[in-house]
């Protein structure tokens, strides 16, 4: 078998290069020609992690076009791997995707034998079928089923590991038109993980649903977390962590993304509850978990400021430390950080900023309203406030004297618990650990008035 991967952006091209890392040959079709130039050269068209690495030892077996008809007529099962970008409702729009379909189906009828065409970007239920199935039969003259296939399959991956947990999936999502569409694809993604990950086979519009709904129930796991660590923080000694660990215990629950931080970000997870609250109304249902796990997440900033009254006055100098919507990542899209240094410097704060990967992302973003450094220790210095807003290893890794600065006092925020081993409790430091209430008493207080007796039963 031969692939073609249509997109070679972040996902498409880590897809090409993990696929070719199998002993498989692939053809990337891009319009850029930039990125068609450095793939048959050898390089990556985009960051991400171990890409660059995987084109190069792999360049004998991946090539790139910008032309559909030619990555058609020479491969046997097409990915499409183009932008599925959120309209004003909050459906994912199928205008690349349209375009993509109609040049697909240009080259399907100049071809003479079977090819499967398979689906990767996000889509909701329907938008397969019925949105760009006619494009394809329409442009190629022919049938699916007796003379192409069709699936949808898309990857459950993150920025910054995508090579990784294309090649590692917990399960293969696959909506197949037929079996004979469904087998091929199987029989290809055995070849390609190297896990050997359970292959769930369904229909079109289930495959849709179950896309969205795995990012939702996610999301709502991660929000639910956060309001657990509101909790423990109005309670004395509360610790979210040991509160989640246990919980995690459970089998029904699991542990992974159950952590009280801040909340989700990132290109997939905001859209995912909005697009399934839009696909919830259109059938006359509503979505309410959906529609609550994502208005607590993005009210999430706003009660932090809040929370920090009294602390941060007009002119103080705040550090933020983490702008990306997550370590090890440049993306900065629905960043609880970039959320949180705006609202600062709306506040009246005067904040600078430092992330590993995200600056120059970030200094498009926040332009002259947030001072964005170059190193960690340009924020330590200037800062009489810090927030560490992501879990990055280099916050985790700051010393008591770094974040001291030579000041008498220094409030830090860490809304991961980073740094507890080594702040808390130390002179010159006020430290604040997101999602542990203080023995004080206001805490007890509260407690105590809500089981004050008020009268004895005879």
């Amino acid at each position: 078998m031969i692939c073609s991967v249509i997109g070679l952006g972040k996902l498409g091209a880590s897809m090409a290069a993990a696929i070719a890392s199998q002993g498989i040959e692939v053809i990337g079709v891009d319009i850029s020609q930039q990125s068609v130039d450095r793939v048959n050269e050898g390089l990556a068209p985009v960051q991400e992690t171990n890409l660059a690495e995987m084109i190069a030892a792999n360049k004998d077996r991946i090539r790139a076009t910008m032309s559909h008809e030619e990555a058609i007529l020479n491969s046997d099962v097409s990915f499409v791997v183009v932008p599925t970008p959120s309209n004003s409702e909050g459906a994912f729009s199928l205008q690349y995707a349209s375009w993509a379909f109609q040049k697909l189906g240009q080259a399907l009828a100049k071809k003479d034998g079977y090819h499967n065409i398979v689906l990767t970007s996000t889509v909701l239920p329907g938008a397969t079928r019925w949105g760009l199935l006619p494009i394809l039969e329409k442009e190629s003259g022919k049938q699916c089923g007796p003379d192409f296939g069709l699936c949808y399959s898309p990857e459950f991956i993150a920025l910054g590991s995508i090579i990784q947990d294309f090649l590692n999936p917990d399960f293969l999502l696959l909506g197949e038109f037929d079996d004979r569409c469904g087998a091929q694809l199987e029989e290809l993604y055995s070849r390609v993980v190297t896990n050997n990950a359970p292959c769930k086979r369904m229909s079109l519009e289930n495959a849709e649903l179950t896309k969205i709904a795995v990012n939702t129930f996610v999301t709502t796991k991660i929000t639910f977390a956060n309001m657990v660590s509101e909790i423990c923080e109005q309670i004395p000694g509360g610790d979210v962590d040991v509160v989640t660990e246990a919980l995690g215990s459970d089998s029904r629950i699991g542990k992974r993304y159950l952590k009280g931080g801040l909340g989700y970000g990132g290109p997939c997870f905001p859209r995912d509850n909005v697009a399934l609250s839009y696909m919830a109304r259109q059938l006359g249902l509503e979505a309410s978990i959906a529609e609550t796990t994502d208005h607590v997440n993005r009210n999430l900033v706003h009660a932090i400021i809040q929370k920090l009254e009294g602390r941060i006055d007009k002119g103080t100098t705040v550090a933020v430390l983490g702008l990306s919507y997550k370590p090890y990542s440049h993306v900065i899209e629905e960043s609880q950080g970039v959320m949180l240094a705006r609202a600062l410097a709306d506040h009246g704060a005067r904040v600078v900023a430092y992330d590993p990967l995200a600056r120059e992302m970030a200094r498009g973003e926040l332009k002259d309203k947030v001072m964005i450094v170059d190193q960690l220790s340009d924020c330590l210095e200037q800062a009489t406030v810090l927030l560490v807003a992501t879990p990055d290893p280099e916050f985790a890794a700051l010393t008591l004297e770094q974040v001291r600065g030579g000041r008498d006092n220094t409030i830090v925020v860490d809304f991961w618990r980073l740094l507890s081993d080594v702040l808390d409790g130390q002179a010159g430091i006020d430290y604040i650990a997101g999602g542990r209430g203080e023995h004080s008493e206001s805490n007890q207080d509260r407690l105590r008035k809500l089981w004050e007796p008020t009268e004895y039963a005879n």
